[in-house]
């Protein structure tokens, strides 16, 4: 039996003290890596002394260096905690292998989520011409955007009917902000919605054809309107980054909505945005680097 210090520490303040779980020092122990130095055979209490907090720490040491527990344990049967010469050097060699391992394991997880992100990408993000079309258009000024749900339950949408007008389908409508400025209160707001032919204009509703616009960067936004400014964020970023420069006012479409959709998760909106692609940089850069 080992000498026995003045300080007994039971399992669990040894397991506090070392910062290693009471589960691995029953592993270790039954692995005979570390017992207790002294049990308490009426109680079965287990105990432990100051210095095989040293010993505890050397065992840690070993595991971190990448040596398994039997290979530990084979140590400790010779007589010390520390490995030869030739064991670092072989710990070294394994370590090397497993860095190659894991930089080839990184680069095909990095590969992957490119990949997977430009998928992502291409099913948030289109590029498309917008054809044209028969719309018919209401503009006013509202108090607030939030008024045009309303606007297109309890005027748009009746005056619409009432004259017979074909809407197309699918279904597209959308709103244009025409403020050059944010505003929170009166805003110059117009709502489109195609339609199959031209009619006369009433006091309400305004009948004409939009022209094709031959590109626009396109965006689906879910959820509820109150991310809209995180999307035109998010969609400049997009512009930016792929070199494209907008030519016009954007195109809200509503998708899904508070009319179809009890939850804002649920909703789809799209936002169509005017634009060109700039021109290539890459021979200037060259010609520079030159």
């Amino acid at each position: 039996m080992r000498k026995r210090s003045n300080i007994r520490l039971t399992i669990g303040d040894f397991s506090k003290y070392c910062q290693v779980t009471v589960k691995r020092l029953r592993h270790y122990e039954k692995l005979g890596l570390l017992t207790p130095n002294e049990v308490d055979d009426s109680s079965g209490y287990r105990y432990y002394d100051v210095a095989q907090m040293q010993q505890m720490n050397g065992i840690l040491r070993l595991q971190e260096m990448g040596f398994t527990l039997e290979e530990i344990r084979q140590l400790l049967d010779e007589g010390t905690h520390r490995p030869s010469i030739m064991q670092i050097e072989a710990k070294i060699r394994d370590t090397k292998a497993q860095i190659g391992m894991l930089n080839q394991r990184l680069d095909v997880l990095q590969k992957t989520g490119d990949s997977i992100q430009q998928i992502a990408e291409m099913e948030k993000f289109s590029i498309q011409p917008l054809p044209s079309i028969i719309v018919a258009s209401h503009r006013r000024i509202i108090n607030h955007t939030g008024d045009l749900r309303r606007l297109c339950a309890e005027t748009i949408g009746p005056e619409i009917q009432r004259i017979g007008c074909k809407r197309s389908k699918p279904i597209y409508s959308f709103s244009i902000n025409h403020e050059e400025e944010y505003k929170e209160h009166d805003v110059d707001i117009e709502y489109c919605e195609q339609v199959e032919e031209m009619h006369a204009d009433t006091p309400i509703i305004k009948f004409k054809r939009l022209p094709e616009i031959p590109m626009a960067v396109c965006m689906k936004c879910g959820g509820p309107y109150s991310k809209m400014r995180d999307n035109f964020i998010e969609l400049f970023n997009y512009i930016t980054h792929h070199s494209y420069q907008v030519t016009g006012l954007p195109r809200i479409q509503y998708v899904e909505g508070p009319w179809n959709q009890k939850y804002p998760a649920k909703w789809l909106t799209i936002i169509q945005l005017p634009a060109t692609k700039l021109p290539s940089n890459d021979s200037n850069e060259l010609n520079a680097l030159i």
